[in-house]
């Protein structure tokens, strides 16, 4: 395991082969935070603007569920090994993340310039077409459908890797703050978004979506400009990615991750626990719809969500830091627990769904910021990427099955988008438990004071 810590009384910290002074700190954090508010911008609105933008075409809710939602997180269960398997074992001169991320931009930018022109393309599409044959609708589906994998394909591997490159470059003593002041960037790309934006999501997503694809190009390739990797033990060498080798890679893959019994409740932890606020957030956005919200002022809520959010961010970590973030994910997520069963019975107007709205906000917000460092202080150093992407396909697979098979309970049931919430109550629960399970075993292997990952070969 490669040693990442502060040298007392020296204000020198260390990551790997990296040694930073508090005026290197500084600078390493704008840089990392500079490309993040890039990446929380792309984040946070290409998911709310393409929802709207597909709805346009008169799908179902089934079908968004299955486009916007699952379509992504079963493509993240498909690549995250694979480029997660190579980034980890790569040696290079510019590292073994930035790379990867480096090859993903052009994927990412001309996705979001396709949605931008979307409707355009999709009447083009349509004009060409015989027009009993192609509806104008379906003509911009399959447009929206095509521009919206090569995002995803982008942003699927940008995903798995930007965290490993977090986890290799920032000091391990660091890491809740920094992720905490990561939380604040991403917050306040949300106000920026839904206060100012989300409003004009349905009549400006052209400018929308080009706004956001400058950004993130001008943006995230400085951050891979400017941010530099340390040197690397010596990796085992990867098989060479042919078709024949792909079963032997998610063969060894699936085997270090999932062999020892610890680091399947660790990697099974968050992913059950996120599941507690996955349904009313997926189908926020028609919820309030439902009960005459505009879109406006469900803008007006995220921003007030995030400001709330944005204020608790950096504390949060400083708590993730001082008490672990496996106790603070046990707290955070038994508190929206009684939320989301209160919520569901609670929600009857307009105003009752924007309380509910931002304590849902608000404790979702403190969950993700307070396990941020979840991961990188319980997973083998050099494996890293591998397992944080385990833990993603679980996640992944997980809203894979659940957002669809919540959306078609919604059509049955006629729509009834309070019983979201009583969902998101019943996962809390698992996630509670889990993460006791896990608390257990971390005690059992040392603690604060002296836990060390287990060794994958013993």
């Amino acid at each position: 395991m490669t040693k990442q810590s502060h040298t007392p009384g020296a204000g020198r910290w260390t990551a790997g082969t990296l040694t930073y002074t508090s005026a290197g700190i500084g600078i390493l954090f704008f840089w990392l935070l500079w490309g993040d508010f890039a990446w929380s911008m792309k984040d946070r609105a290409v998911t709310s603007v393409a929802t709207l933008m597909v709805k346009s075409f008169g799908v179902s809710d089934f079908m968004f569920g299955l486009l916007i939602l699952s379509f992504p997180n079963f493509t993240n269960a498909v690549l995250g090994p694979l480029v997660s398997y190579f980034s980890d074992r790569h040696r290079g001169r510019f590292g073994r993340r930035i790379p990867f991320l480096a090859f993903t931009v052009p994927f990412i930018v001309t996705g979001m310039l396709g949605l931008a022109f979307t409707p355009l393309l999709g009447e083009m599409l349509h004009n060409a077409a015989e027009a009993d044959t192609l509806s104008r609708h379906t003509a911009s589906l399959i447009v929206f459908g095509v521009f919206w994998i090569m995002f995803d394909f982008g942003n699927t591997l940008a995903s798995s890797i930007f965290t490993a490159l977090v986890n290799d470059v920032v000091p391990t003593s660091l890491l809740g703050r920094f992720f905490g002041l990561f939380r604040g960037i991403s917050l306040a790309a949300g106000v920026i978004f839904n206060y100012f934006l989300l409003g004009r999501a349905e009549s400006h997503s052209m400018w929308i979506f080009l706004g956001l694809a400058l950004l993130y190009a001008f943006g995230f390739t400085l951050l891979l400009f400017k941010v530099k990797e340390g040197e690397y033990p010596p990796a085992e060498r990867a098989l060479p990615c042919t078709p024949r080798n792909i079963l032997f890679i998610f063969r060894d893959y699936f085997r270090e991750c999932f062999a020892l019994p610890y680091y399947r409740w660790v990697l099974f932890a968050i992913p059950v626990a996120g599941l507690a606020n996955i349904p009313f957030n997926a189908y926020s956005i028609f919820h309030a719809k439902s009960l005459h919200v505009s879109m406006d002022s469900l803008g007006k809520y995220f921003a007030y969500t995030y400001i709330i959010s944005f204020v608790l961010s950096y504390f949060l970590g400083v708590l993730a830091d001082r008490f672990h973030p496996i106790r603070m994910g046990i707290l955070s997520t038994a508190l929206y627990g009684v939320v989301a069963f209160t919520g569901c019975f609670f929600i009857t107007d307009q105003l009752s769904f924007a309380i509910v709205f931002i304590l849902h906000g608000v404790l979702a917000g403190c969950f993700g910021t307070l396990t941020a460092s979840f991961g990188p202080r319980l997973f083998p150093r050099m494996l890293f990427a591998q397992f944080n992407s385990a833990m993603w396909i679980l996640q992944s697979l997980s809203w894979v099955i659940v957002t669809p098979v919540i959306g078609k309970i919604l059509d049955l049931i006629g729509h009834q988008y309070h019983y979201t919430l009583f969902a998101g109550g019943i996962f809390s629960i698992f996630g509670v438990l889990i993460l006791l399970k896990v608390h257990r075993e971390f005690l059992k292997l040392g603690g604060d004071a002296n836990y060390k990952a287990p060794d994958i070969t013993a």
